[in-house]
């Protein structure tokens, strides 16, 4: 008998197969004692797997390249964690095996990060994949990871681990569901990337049978299971449907009267480049330089490195527009040189542009880089900073990029709800703005990003947010600049079409979502947007926003 569960959709399209699950997790190892003459040996076992670990994580990031590769070396350095290493040798030291002492070691950061207020507990999934990885290799047994099958399924886990994820092969897999996570985690960034359709944070996932079909709605969030033949075909029909808008819609992002929505890709490096050109990107909305400075962790990436990497993102779009966000370092993406080890809720605390202005040379480099990466070339270049919380971070940010000699926009992003309801203030010293929904929804909402249980309130079209997106967007029409949305948010085509209404000038997504807005915005005129997002607004909730924008868009 079909029945109907409900998750998060974070990536487009459908799914129909069997179920197979995600191999368990590696057994703790028992707590055997040896002798002190054996604690040498065991420390360089520990030191060997680690490093083992670490340069296959390293390995799958570059096979993977893009986003997942950042993902995966922010991993191996994880993996290799000075602090974390030192406690292994002292758990060795007073008589622990190493595959004991690294799985003691490893559930005492994983309590440290819960009782610090869960703000990293996004990364927890990422922990206890690095710590079952290591211990594996110690007990000398195969890592359990993604199914081996000849046949396409679609996978089912509690989680999803950035390097099960990063080298899926969608010929097999036709998509997953978690039952943790949410829309703005690793996997499902990852998922958006691959175009495989994902849903995440759905109750039970794990209870679903091996071998059960089911049918994945990465779209609605939907997952039918046991769907009847009516159902399958149904869905096919709409995956079809929307295949056929997606190859007969080309050109520039515009609505259905001819409102230009220009359609950016987001990027975390040069090998994101080729997807985007392809998808027909009309330039770069946001290019995340934090892969740069991953490599080491203890120093920061040459100028002359710098100025290579950028230059062959500016040259893959030659007259278009590509805004590059300066480092955002700092909570979830910490850097030895520069973020402090000891803050209680580094969400809350030094990251993004506050690290810069406490690490100038820091700042000033990337922005002389910049300025060199484009010499010559004829792209409009924009460089925009994080975390931008009021008018005196907007002008340490201009004035920073005067000083680099930068000839090029500067812009701030909305992150944090004071720099919406300010955004005017703002305005007066930057030249446009950037939502980044992702930050700012948790921002918003006291809501951490990678948590499951409160992915609710990481919806983007809760109204609240909505309110914050049209705040931002008249402030930037009343001072006659630009403000874009970044934010994972403009993946969704409706949501798309929302944010145009709301007053949006430009859309940046992942390249594997644009084809799906751009068919979607050129279905509907702006005043249809206009009326969906008043509609949107009016409402109390993220599902009744929804509700109301597609009544609009339907013509109830």
């Amino acid at each position: 008998m079909e029945t109907t569960l409900r998750g998060v959709g974070v990536s487009h399209g459908v799914a129909i197969g069997e179920v197979r699950h995600m191999g368990t997790a590696v057994l703790e190892p028992p707590a055997k004692q040896i002798a002190p003459e054996e604690a040498e040996r065991e420390q360089g076992r520990a030191r060997q797997a680690v490093d083992a670990v670490a340069a296959d994580l390293m390995a799958r990031g570059n096979l993977a390249g893009g986003e997942a590769q950042a993902v995966l070396e922010a991993q191996a350095m994880m993996a290799q964690d000075p602090e974390l290493m030192a406690d292994v040798d002292r758990r060795i030291a007073v008589g622990s095996t190493a595959e004991r002492a690294v799985y003691d070691a490893f559930a005492a950061y994983r309590e440290l990060l819960a009782n610090a207020g869960e703000y990293l507990a996004g990364r927890v999934a990422d922990l206890d994949d690095v710590r079952n990885r290591i211990v594996a290799r110690l007990l000398g047994v195969p890592m359990p990871g993604v199914p081996d099958s000849d046949e396409p399924y679609v996978l089912v886990a509690r989680d999803l681990a950035p390097a099960d994820t990063a080298l899926l092969d969608p010929t097999l897999v036709l998509g997953f569901v978690t039952e943790e996570g949410g829309p703005t985690s690793h996997s499902a960034i990852l998922a958006r990337a691959l175009g495989v359709p994902a849903v995440v944070a759905l109750p039970g996932a794990g209870e679903l049978a091996e071998g059960t079909v089911i049918a994945v709605d990465g779209s609605t969030g939907e997952v039918f299971v046991d769907p009847t033949e009516d159902k399958k075909a149904q869905l096919e029909a709409s995956a079809a449907e929307r295949k056929a808008a997606l190859s007969a819609s080309t050109g520039p992002g515009a609505t259905a009267d001819g409102h230009k929505v220009p359609l950016l890709a987001n990027v975390g490096g040069p090998a994101d480049v080729p997807a985007a050109v392809e998808a027909g990107a009309e330039g770069v909305g946001l290019f995340r330089t934090e892969f740069l400075f991953l490599d080491d962790s203890t120093k920061a990436p040459s100028e002359e490195k710098q100025v290579t990497a950028y230059r062959q993102v500016l040259e893959a779009f030659p007259e278009g527009r590509v805004v590059v966000r300066v480092l955002d370092a700092g909570a979830d993406k910490p850097l030895d040189f520069l973020t402090p080890s000891d803050e209680p809720n580094p969400a809350l605390g030094v990251r993004g542009l506050r690290t810069l202005l406490d690490h100038p040379d820091v700042l000033s480099t990337q922005l002389s880089a910049l300025a060199k990466a484009a010499e010559g070339l004829p792209v409009h270049l924009e460089v925009m900073a994080p975390m931008v919380a009021d008018r005196a971070d907007a002008k340490a940010f201009a004035d920073a990029c005067r000083a680099a000699g930068l000839r090029a926009k500067f812009g701030a992003m909305v992150e944090i709800p004071s720099a919406a309801l300010r955004a005017r203030s703002i305005l007066r010293e930057v030249e446009f703005l950037s939502l980044g929904t992702n930050d700012l929804a948790q921002y918003t909402f006291a809501a951490d990003r990678q948590v499951g249980a409160v992915s609710r309130l990481q919806d983007p079209w809760q109204p609240a947010l909505l309110d914050l997106v049209a705040l931002s967007a008249e402030a930037a029409k009343a001072e006659g600049k630009s403000c874009g949305v970044c934010g994972e948010a403009a993946a969704d085509p409706l949501l798309a079409c929302v944010l145009t209404g709301l007053g949006v000038t430009s859309l940046s997504m992942g390249s594997a979502s644009i084809p799906y807005v751009r068919a979607t915005l050129a279905k509907y005129t702006l005043a249809q947007c206009e009326r969906a997002a008043a509609a949107a607004r009016a409402t109390d909730s993220a599902e009744d926003a929804r509700a109301a924008a597609q009544a609009v868009f339907s013509g109830e």
